[in-house]
């Protein structure tokens, strides 16, 4: 029954190509192992023009950086209760990927329940970590949210490739590039009304604790009559050898994986928009 639903949905992807009014552009490029298109609209939510100029965005960054972008909307689940399965099955029965590791990445949206989920495969696990993919989802969602998706997988498809870029320069995507949140501009000045409030009132308590210091011209008068009373006099160098191992950082490039239900390894991650 699994099997044939996993069929199904590849079935419905290809009948809604076929009926499609715009024409398709060319995938079997060499390298990639499946001919579904890497924009199926099943949800319907895009229009004529939209669907058209972002599948060639699709087609080309997938093709200059040889792996899979596809993204496919649903307006249900085709009988699937997990998302991360659904994806991950999407990507596998369809035959989506590039090479014999089947590099790649899937965006699933799904209507009914305002679900998102990224599924990653062959060298997509290791361009697409988990910080990339929570990161992928949060620049979307606001857009997601209001009805603009058009514009999310304008975000979506732009991120991808600069994703990719960065781990082919041995550098993927982690926490340290996560985009901190601007201060706000009222911060700075009420941090320097409290400091000088503060300074004002510790200089104030100090001065009052003051008040009886008179300036003494000897220095003998500094010292308590009888405290001190030197009898030896001796000079001992000591020395002390430390050695500092730095710690090593938690890895925050890495990626969660798990295994399919046709045994094919993925990464992924996903949530609510």
């Amino acid at each position: 029954m699994k099997r044939m639903l996993k069929q199904l949905a590849c079935m419905t992807a290809a009948v809604l190509l076929a009926v499609s009014s715009f024409p398709a552009a060319a995938m079997a490029s060499e390298g990639f192992t499946g001919e579904d298109e890497r924009l199926i609209d099943m949800a319907d939510l895009l229009t004529y023009e939209e669907e058209s100029e972002l599948l060639e965005t699709l087609n080309e960054i997938s093709e200059r950086q040889k792996m899979d972008i596809v993204l496919i909307t649903s307006e249900d689940m085709d009988g699937y209760t997990d998302i991360q399965e659904y994806a991950d099955d999407l990507y596998d029965y369809c035959d989506y990927g590039y090479g014999a590791n089947r590099d790649g990445l899937l965006l699933l949206i799904s209507m009914p329940e305002s679900d998102w989920y990224i599924s990653t495969c062959g060298y997509g696990i290791t361009a697409f970590t988990d910080a990339g993919i929570s990161y992928l989802g949060s620049a979307m969602k606001e857009d997601l949210s209001s009805g603009n998706y058009a514009s999310a997988f304008y975000t979506y498809a732009s991120e991808c490739d600069q994703m990719i870029t960065m781990a082919r320069e041995g550098h993927p995507f982690s926490k340290k590039d996560l985009p901190h949140a601007p201060l706000s501009p009222l911060v700075l000045p009420i941090c320097i009304v409290i400091g000088l409030v503060g300074a004002f009132l510790i200089v104030g308590s100090m001065k009052a604790q003051l008040k009886t210091v008179r300036k003494q011209t000897a220095a003998a008068n500094y010292v308590k009559k009888g405290s001190m009373q030197l009898a030896t006099q001796q000079d001992l160098f000591l020395y002390s050898k430390v050695d500092r191992v730095k710690k090593p950082e938690k890895d925050s490039s890495g990626s969660s994986t798990h295994t399919s239900s046709s045994g094919t390894t993925h990464g992924g991650g996903g949530g609510k928009f």
